[in-house]
């Protein structure tokens, strides 16, 4: 039997210490996108993250995964849900997609693999996605996938100088199993 985890192109895994290099890579991704801008951070600074995500005890549902494709076993991203409210039944999640690696079907299938287990696995109704308006790769991918635009925060956000729109996308658990399997891939 195949993993719960594993789909046709990607696998998705904890993180592991030696994975610091691909998260390096990936911030500088996100940087040259436009996305929010950090402080530089040290090579031994990802090392260290990374090797305390490895050491990490899972708890709760807020984590954050590596995107490993299965041809090549190489991480190609990052997906994770990084807030979630029980109680209410909603959660928010992240996908990352390093730049060398982007329009191969990566990010589609991680989603569909991560949102099959909090829908189907965690029971939440409902899922959000914050992205920012001048992200159209990332606007694109969520209305394939089903989500639904439900509004605009006005210049929210702050970085590169400027505010910037935020659009905040949705998708209901039901919505998601009429348009993806919720067994398997």
């Amino acid at each position: 039997m195949t993993s719960f985890w594993t789909g046709k192109r990607v696998r998705l895994r904890g993180i592991e210490p030696d994975d610091w290099a691909a998260f390096m890579r990936f911030t500088a991704d996100e940087e040259r996108l436009g996305d929010l801008l950090q402080p530089p951070r040290s090579a031994e600074g990802y090392r260290v993250w990374a090797r305390e995500q490895a050491g990490a005890q899972p708890g709760g549902d807020c984590f954050r995964l590596a995107v490993e494709a299965v041809g090549t076993g190489e991480i190609v991203g990052t997906v994770g849900s990084h807030l979630a409210d029980p109680r209410a039944g909603w959660f928010e999640y992240g996908v990352t997609i390093g730049a060398d690696h982007w329009r191969k079907g990566y990010a589609v299938e991680a989603v569909v693999l991560l949102l099959r287990f909090m829908f189907a696995e965690r029971r939440y109704h409902r899922c959000q996605a914050r992205i920012f308006a001048h992200n159209e790769a990332s606007l694109s991918l969520h209305r394939r996938l089903g989500f639904t635009e439900e509004g605009r925060l006005r210049d929210h956000v702050f970085f590169a100088g400027r505010h910037h729109d935020l659009v905040m996308m949705g998708m209901l658990a039901d919505e998601f199993a009429q348009l993806h399997s919720v067994s398997r891939l």
